[in-house]
């Protein structure tokens, strides 16, 4: 029997045929088919996708090429406030809330717990992709899930408005008080939903008191208690077929031992806990957070994969140490499209921050990166990477955990020299400029963790996979030279 794991001179690359590791010096091909058969040990792996800076990585493109290996995709927390934009064929597909598998017939696609939902926003998402003939009759939605309410929305852009100077950049979609709700135990989950005579109570209590808080504290008009639950009762019928136990679903998913992937959204730098705080988002994008915002226990993930940016990008207010004004952000911006998929923002650009890199590998767990948007840095004579902080004179090889201290940071950069050629072409390392693949070595030196994935624009075919994340041998099972390790 032939072994699935061979080098590549006695082995040629094919459709089945996956190559790793930019780390190694001996290059390596794997056949995912023959996997089973020669290491049936070796389980096929639960994924989680995170974003390793301050979100809008291109993690949508990312999980929906790992979507083709999945079987089931589960998101697992924020809400409207992310977005992920899929191009297939020319055709552009925006999600906010449904998993980017939807676009694959036999994925099943699960909204977990730790998601807040928008109703309307989620039964426009599935109008959309019925009116294009995408089935969505695999979406599942878990009925403990919290929903957003109007009152949310109004709360969350008077709120920010009234911070003034300390205004977070919240996206106005309601995702804080929602979450806020959640903690203070008073908010609506969609179980809630399902009971439409329990609804119609725990609604009129809820929007009188919120009444008293948009009147008093906001000047704003309060809202008509029978509109609003007229309108959820509307959603609650159009959603019901998707409700289920997702915890069970995701659970039987597992025992059948089928490939799960966590999609995330956000990035490491906007989680509530790990962040740039207070200039994060209200949940936890951090891998930890998919077994929280799904039900399942940390010993069933099998490998966490971060998505980066060949730069840095940030949306919103808050300290960006590699930060670039003038002509050069505004290429990186232009180039990258760097505008929100969920607000429109224009996103400020900078340098690749290998410092947030390395502090995302630890806090996530990371075993590979997903580098995107390599393209947008093709016409540049030389490329800056931030490799440490100076923190009032002293070196910082560490991100600061003191919000203060993050604030006087100012990066200590190398230069490399850029490849100044198109790489929207090339679909191997080795059609890459030699100046391209240098940098992204550099890269994986300095994070510690080999790069899986490439991107070059926003199309599917635009990526070379260097190893693929699910079907290839998971790195614990792998000796330092990308030998297999023998079954004990």
């Amino acid at each position: 029997m032939t072994s699935p794991l061979s080098p590549l001179s006695s082995l040629s690359p094919t459709p089945h045929t996956f190559l790793f590791s930019l780390t190694s010096d001996t290059i390596y091909a794997y056949d995912c088919r023959l996997c089973q058969l020669y290491y049936p040990e070796i389980p096929l792996a639960n994924v989680i996708v995170i974003g390793a800076q301050w979100g809008d990585e291109g993690k949508g493109k990312v999980t929906d090429l790992l979507s083709r290996s999945a079987d089931v995709v589960v998101r697992y927390q924020g809400g409207v406030n992310a977005g992920h934009t899929i191009v297939v064929r020319d055709r552009t597909f925006k999600l906010h809330l449904i998993p980017s598998g939807i676009l694959y017939p036999k994925t099943e696609c699960i909204i977990g717990c730790g998601t807040v939902i928008d109703p309307k926003v989620l039964i426009e998402e599935l109008d959309r992709l019925e009116s294009l003939d995408i089935p969505t009759d695999k979406l599942f939605i878990s009925e403990t899930a919290h929903v957003t309410m109007p009152y949310h929305r109004l709360i969350d852009r008077a709120a920010e408005e009234r911070r003034g100077n300390y205004k977070i950049g919240t996206t106005g979609r309601g995702i804080g008080p929602t979450y806020a709700d959640k903690s203070e135990r008073t908010g609506i989950r969609v179980l809630d939903l399902m009971d439409s005579v329990g609804l119609q109570e725990q609604l009129q209590w809820a929007i009188e008191y919120k009444n008293v808080i948009l009147e008093k504290l906001y000047n704003l008009p309060p809202l008509d208690p029978e509109a609003v639950i007229d309108e959820y009762l509307g959603y609650a019928e159009r959603l019901r077929s998707h409700v289920v136990d997702t915890s069970l679903k995701i659970y039987d998913a597992i025992q059948r031992r089928r490939n799960i992937l966590f999609e995330g959204a956000q990035g490491t730098l906007l989680d509530l806990d790990h962040g740039t705080y207070p200039y994060v988002t209200s949940s936890n994008p951090v891998a930890g957070g998919a077994c929280v915002g799904t039900g399942v226990g940390p010993t069933a993930i099998d490998r966490v994969i971060g998505v980066a940016k060949a730069y840095t990008t940030r949306v919103g207010e808050g300290p960006f140490p590699t930060e670039l004004d003038g002509q050069l952000g505004e290429l990186l911006c232009d180039r990258g499209a760097e505008f929100g998929t969920t607000t429109g923002r224009k996103r400020r650009c900078g340098w690749f921050d290998a410092t947030i890199g390395r502090y995302a590998v630890r806090v996530n767990g990371i075993d590979c990166l997903a580098i995107t948007k390599l393209d947008v840095l093709d016409t540049l004579a030389e490329i800056k990477v931030c490799v440490a902080y100076d923190i009032d004179g002293n070196r910082y090889e560490h991100f600061p955990r003191n919000a203060r201290q993050f604030a006087k940071v100012r990066p200590i950069y190398k230069t490399l020299p850029g490849w100044q050629r198109s790489t929207a072409d090339c679909r191997t390392l080795e059609d890459l400029p030699r100046q391209a693949l240098d940098y992204l070595k550099f890269l994986a030196e300095l994070m510690e963790v080999p790069i899986a994935i490439v991107s070059l624009g926003a199309s599917r075919d635009q990526t070379i996979i260097v190893e693929d994340p699910i079907h290839g041998p998971k790195r614990a099972l792998l000796h330092a030279d990308g030998t297999p390790v023998s079954a004990s």
